[in-house]
C-alpha cells in the first residue's frame, strides 16, 4: 500500500556508471556530450559568464526580487539560530576534551531545472553554504534548450554570493562535481535534490570517495486531515506536490469517509485550472488516499511512509506534532500549506524522500560542517588516565598502543 513509484537503484545503476566512467575519463567533453544527448543543447561553454548573472538580474521584477529577499532573509535567520558553540569539557583531572565545527571546504549544490527551474532551491542550499564559511561553492545547474540558465535562478545565485556557476545538469553533473572536469572542479560533498537520475548519480557518488546531503527526489507529500478539515484546502496541498513531476508521490490519510470524496472532487476541479495538469495528473496516478479508523492507525502508517512532507490539518494535531517520528518537515494547522516551507518560512525544504526520513535529517547548517574533537593532557592526567589505557591496550593485545602510554608515564615517573 505504501509502495512508491521510483525505479530502484538497479533499474538506473548501469546507466548512471557508464556516464561517470565517460565523465571521468574524458572531462568537458563528455559533460558536454550528455547535456547534448539529454538537454538538447551544444555548449560551447559549461560555465556561466559575469555577463550573463548582470543580465539576468536586470530582467528580473522589483516585486520578485523583493519576495526572494524576504526568503533569503527568513531562511538566513533561521539556519543562523542553528549554529551552535564549541563544547569543552575536562573529564578527569588533567584531561581536557573539547569539539569545534569546521566548515566543509569544498561543497557542490545541484539545483535541478527543467520544466521547472527551481531558484528556491539556490536559497536553500546557497544561504547555509554561505553562513557555514564554505571555501569553494559550485553550483550545477540544467540549461533550457537555447543554452541558458533560467534568469532567477542567476539572480538568485548572486545575491547569495555564489560565482561559480555552471550549465550542467542530471548524471553529468553529478559526475562532474564527484570526479571534476578541465571547467569544473571536484568537492567533497553534494547536496540538492533531484530526479530519480540526479539520486542515485549522488548515492553512487559516494563509492567515489565524495559525500552527499541525503537522497532527496522525487518530491512526496503525505497529508492527514479529519472532518474538521477544509477539502480546498487539502486539495490544494496535494495538488502542489504532484505538480512537480510525473514520479512525484502524494498521500491521504483520513479517518472521514465523507471527507476523502469532497477531497478527491475538489482535486478533480483545482486540476482543470492547473497549467501543469497533465504532470499533476501522471503523479495522482502513482498516488492514494487511505481511510483510517482513528489517529492512532493514522500515525503508524504515516511514520512506517515517512514521507518528505507531513501535514497535519486536524483537531487532534497536537498528538501527531508530538508523536510524528519519521518526517523530513511537519506542517501543522489548516494554515500552514507546504508552499511556505518551499519557499520562505525558513526551514528548509532540502529533505530526504523514498523513505529516508526514517534515518536522515533535512538540510540544515551542521549539513555543511564537520565537528572535530580535540583533547590535551597534562602530565598529572596521564599519571590518572596511564593505567587503565595500559590495560585496555594489552587486553586488545596492541602492544605498541600500550607502549605509548608506558614511555610517558615513565618519563614523568624518573623526574619526579
Amino acid at each position: 500500500m505504501l509502495r512508491r513509484p521510483s525505479q530502484t537503484v538497479e533499474d538506473i545503476e548501469n546507466t548512471v556508471l557508464e556516464i561517470f566512467k565517460d565523465v571521468r575519463v574524458k572531462g568537458d567533453s563528455a559533460v558536454k556530450k550528455y547535456t547534448d544527448l539529454f538537454d538538447g543543447v551544444n555548449l560551447n561553454t559549461i560555465t556561466v559568464s559575469k555577463k550573463e548573472i548582470n543580465e539576468s538580474v536586470a530582467m528580473i521584477p522589483s516585486d520578485l526580487k523583493e519576495s526572494i529577499q524576504i526568503a533569503r532573509n527568513n531562511i538566513t535567520r533561521f539556519h543562523e539560530a542553528q549554529r551552535t558553540e564549541k563544547v569543552e569539557l575536562q573529564t578527569m583531572e588533567g584531561v581536557s576534551c573539547w569539539q569545534e565545527k569546521r566548515p566543509i571546504q569544498k561543497v557542490g549544490l545541484y539545483i535541478p531545472g527543467g520544466s521547472a527551474p527551481l531558484f528556491s532551491t539556490v536559497l536553500m542550499l546557497a544561504v547555509p553554504a554561505v553562513l557555514a564559511g564554505c571555501e569553494e561553492i559550485v553550483l550545477c545547474t540544467p540549461p533550457d534548450p537555447e543554452g541558458k540558465i533560467n534568469p532567477v535562478i542567476l539572480y538568485t545565485a548572486q545575491l547569495c554570493g555564489i560565482k561559480n556557476i555552471y550549465k550542467v545538469g542530471g548524471i553529468q553533473a553529478v559526475a562532474a562535481m564527484t570526479f571534476g572536469t578541465e571547467t569544473i572542479p571536484a568537492v567533497y560533498k553534494i547536496f540538492g535534490p533531484g530526479n530519480q537520475f540526479v539520486t542515485v548519480a549522488k548515492q553512487l557518488a559516494t563509492k567515489y570517495g565524495v559525500a552527499i546531503d541525503m537522497p532527496a527526489g522525487p518530491s512526496e507529500l503525505l497529508v492527514y486531515a479529519d472532518n474538521t478539515a477544509n477539502p480546498a484546502f487539502v486539495a490544494s496541498d496535494l495538488l502542489s506536490q504532484a505538480e512537480h513531476g510525473p514520479d512525484s508521490q502524494v498521500i491521504f490519510v483520513t479517518n472521514s469517509e465523507e471527507l476523502m470524496d469532497r477531497v478527491s472532487k475538489e482535486t478533480e476541479e483545482q486540476l482543470k485550472i492547473l497549467p501543469r495538469a497533465k504532470i499533476a495528473r501522471k503523479a495522482i496516478d502513482n498516488s492514494k488516499a487511505i481511510l483510517v479508523e482513528d489517529s492512532e492507525s493514522a500515525l503508524h502508517i504515516i511514520n512506517e511512509y515517512g514521507p518528505e512532507h507531513f501535514i497535519v490539518s486536524a483537531i487532534d494535531e497536537d498528538y501527531f506534532a508530538e508523536n510524528i517520528q519519521n518526517a523530513g518537515s511537519v506542517f501543522i494547522g489548516a494554515y500552514t500549506p507546504e508552499s511556505a516551507g518551499d519557499y520562505a518560512s525558513g526551514t528548509n525544504h532540502t529533505l530526504p524522500t523514498n523513505g529516508y526520513a526514517k534515518q536522515y535529517s533535512g538540510l540544515n547548517l551542521d549539513s555543511f560542517m564537520k565537528s572535530i574533537t580535540f583533547q590535551k593532557i597534562t602530565k598529572k592526567g596521564l599519571k590518572k588516565l596511564g593505567p587503565a589505557v595500559e590495560l585496555m591496550a594489552a587486553a586488545e593485545g596492541l602492544q605498541a598502543h600500550k607502549n605509548a602510554v608506558t614511555i610517558r608515564l615513565n618519563e614523568i615517573f624518573e623526574n619526579e
